[in-house]
């Protein structure tokens, strides 16, 4: 006789709600009538705590203190008992509308682990080769400056910002090959190390100053060409989950315009902001949560660290484990505590009474006290790279490949005409303008490091003994590669996220708990997979 699966009051509870929403007069009941049908499904555990599934699909937890609902993913397996909860007394926000619960999640995992999947690479590689001999002069770089060496023409600056914008977690293997494609265009080395590049999120201002800019200069067929190139990006983009939510969001934002060329000619006249307001306007609520980042960030980070929750509840007890990965963020007004359920902000507050919290910040600091670190010296030569190289050994041509050779020409850009090739994309246009002058440089990345018995130094220079799989400082030790990448990603979407809250910016070298999950994953690199 089969085993029967023991009864699961959050499984079963979340069922009833889904099918209530996916009924078609769900939207046309009003507000009141809907929350009474959630508040009837609330649960209570053991703990007393009460939990509703309710806005977004997600669910969420019941503060005694101060009565509010926060964002939490539930203790499953934890007998629970419905019990009800008076419907008056619960927000708007936590009533499910309906298209929010079309909304897709994507996926959590980082890019150390697994790989970008090679055809979206080539995907874009095709773009970079179809668009690197336009000149700066009719794409001039006004966004993305501080990434990019001066003679790079914007058409390269917006496949590269769609990319990062549209990434859960920006955190790229150093060998990765999407990231090198842009090696000899860069204007200084990226920040991290060979083990992985810490890259900070940008925000959608930037993409949408490269097309305004274009508008405002009387170029209206230079920033068609650009909202064409985002659509095209975001469109090969869509092919992998870490992506394809902000991507779909970008390319509904995006494409009105290539059907109407002058659609944003007058706001484009007041300002980029304008801009930036024209193309959220756009969005569907089924897309809304992809670009929480931009419309509400303090939701957005509420989000983050519900993800986080969710990747570790392989340990047994992931309020307490996440509390240590939000250690890491730097809180010099008490801000944070403020952002949590009760669960979480106890253990916090243990950390923070026990001196443990603000681990990724050092003494220079920007605001919120979030650490500046220098770029790493560069071993290989006497002064930093110049315009357009990427830091390059003096010995080396090209990348690794998966087998640990060297290739010297794989992952190098074309650098005369006779190379180039035409146009990809379904919204490629003829190429218009002068053809910018051949780059110099080369984006190779370091080989690896090979450590005997010891992981490279950590914060501070401390070496950590190669045989230690857990977090620093999180005493997290996921069970298999995918695990351990799912919470690398959560965790750093996290500081993104509360950067984006505060103004803080993102450590050079990552924090804390995310970069030592990276030693969890290098000796399973996923560039040694192919």
């Amino acid at each position: 006789m089969a085993a029967v699966r023991p009864w699961d009051a959050f499984a079963a509870a979340e069922a009833e709600v889904r099918a209530m929403v996916a009924n078609p007069r769900w939207q046309g009941l009003p507000v009141p009538a809907r929350a009474q049908f959630v508040a009837a499904r609330v649960l209570v555990t053991p703990d007393g705590d009460r939990w509703l599934f309710g806005a977004h699909a997600r669910w969420h937890l019941h503060d005694p203190a101060d009565g509010r609902w926060h964002l939490a993913p539930p203790p499953r397996g934890t007998p629970a008992r419905r019990t009800g909860h008076p419907a008056a007394v619960l927000p708007a926000r936590v009533i499910p509308r309906g298209p929010d619960f079309a909304e897709e999640p994507g996926s959590t995992q980082a890019f150390v682990g697994p790989d970008v999947p090679g055809k979206l690479t080539e995907g874009i590689r095709g773009l970079l080769r179809a668009e690197e001999r336009r000149s700066e002069r009719d794409y001039p770089l006004s966004a993305f400056y501080d990434i990019f060496a001066r003679d790079v023409p914007s058409t390269i600056a917006v496949i590269w910002g769609t990319i990062i914008w549209c990434s859960y977690a920006p955190a790229f293997d150093g060998n990765e090959r999407l990231i090198t494609a842009f090696g000899e265009y860069l204007r200084r080395p990226l920040p991290g190390d060979e083990w992985v590049r810490w890259l900070p999120a940008p925000p959608l201002l930037d993409l949408v100053t490269l097309v305004a800019e274009r508008l405002r200069a009387g170029e209206s067929r230079a920033a068609l060409r650009l909202a064409a190139l985002i659509a095209d990006t975001a469109q090969i983009l869509l092919s992998d989950p870490r992506f394809r939510p902000r991507a779909l969001a970008l390319l509904t934002m995006v494409e009105p315009t290539l059907r109407q060329p002058h659609l944003d000619d007058a706001a484009a006249l007041r300002d980029d902001h304008a801009v930036r307001q024209a193309w959220l306007d756009r969005l569907p609520e089924r897309l809304s949560r992809a670009v929480l980042v931009e419309t509400d960030p303090a939701t957005h980070f509420r989000h983050t660290v519900y993800d986080l929750v969710e990747a570790l509840s392989f340990t047994t007890e992931p309020a307490r484990a996440a509390a240590a990965f939000l250690a890491d963020l730097s809180d010099s007004r008490a801000l944070l505590p403020g952002h949590l359920d009760h669960r979480l902000r106890r253990a916090y507050e243990e950390l923070a009474k026990a001196g443990l919290t603000g681990t990724s910040a050092a003494e220079t600091t920007q605001p919120e006290g979030m650490a500046v670190r220098t770029p790493p010296p560069y071993p290989w030569r006497a002064e930093p790279p110049g315009t357009g190289a990427y830091a390059v050994p003096a010995s080396r041509t090209g990348a690794m490949n998966a087998a640990g050779a060297i290739e010297t020409g794989a992952h190098l850009l074309p650098q005369t005409g006779a190379h180039a090739v035409p146009q990809t994309g379904a919204h490629a246009m003829p190429q218009t303008g002068a053809h910018a002058v051949p780059r110099t440089g080369s984006h190779a990345v370091p080989e690896p490091r090979v450590y005997e018995g010891r992981q490279p130094a950590g914060e501070g220079g401390v070496e950590t003994s190669g045989s230690s799989d857990a977090a620093s400082g999180s005493g997290v030790e996921p069970p298999d590669r995918s695990t351990a990448a799912a919470v690398l990603g959560a965790a750093y979407a996290v500081g993104l996220a509360w950067g984006r809250v505060t103004g803080a910016r993102v450590p050079e070298r990552g924090f804390a708990g995310s970069a030592a999950l990276v030693h969890r994953l290098i000796p399973e690199r996923d560039d040694m997979h192919s």
